[in-house]
């Protein structure tokens, strides 16, 4: 048997950074049948999808940071400036980015994390469902994950 010594280094290192998500994108292909049929398709691309929403000033009122990906919309950043809440901006833009991702870009699901003093309430409200429960991440938060069937 042949010994080795490896040696442990914590900087942040972009070529690395890379490099690493190069040789797992590979590996993961090479792994899995359906990441392999979606090489070279549209699918295959995290194409992002922005919506935003400008008060009678020009100001920005709320807005929705996110991107497709296969089949489906990750929503990132969803925010409503607090003078604007209750309006219906939240709903106007989810309603939104759902419109485009499931008609345009072909999604079938959506995506989303929340922490408890956020808006779980709001998304279930929107037709979302809890998947995931987290308990103290970060401590003294709970997040969750929630997933649509767009139609």
């Amino acid at each position: 048997m042949v010994s080795r010594m490896f040696r442990i280094e914590t900087e942040v290192d972009k070529v690395r950074r890379d490099l690493l998500r190069s040789r797992l994108r590979e590996t993961n292909t090479a792994a899995s049948p359906v990441l392999r049929a979606l090489r070279g398709t549209p699918g295959e691309r995290e194409v992002p999808l922005h919506v935003w929403v400008l008060d009678e000033a020009g100001e920005l009122a709320g807005g929705l940071v996110g991107h497709t990906w296969t089949t489906w919309l990750h929503v990132t950043y969803l925010w409503v400036d607090g003078r604007h809440r209750g309006s219906g901006i939240g709903s106007r833009l989810l309603s939104e980015a759902e419109r485009i991702a499931s008609g345009k870009r072909g999604c079938r699901s959506a995506r989303l994390e929340t922490w408890d003093f956020q808006a779980p309430r709001f998304y279930v409200k929107q037709g979302y469902e809890v998947v995931c429960v987290i308990p103290d991440y970060p401590p003294g938060i709970t997040e969750y994950t929630l997933t649509k069937r767009l139609s």
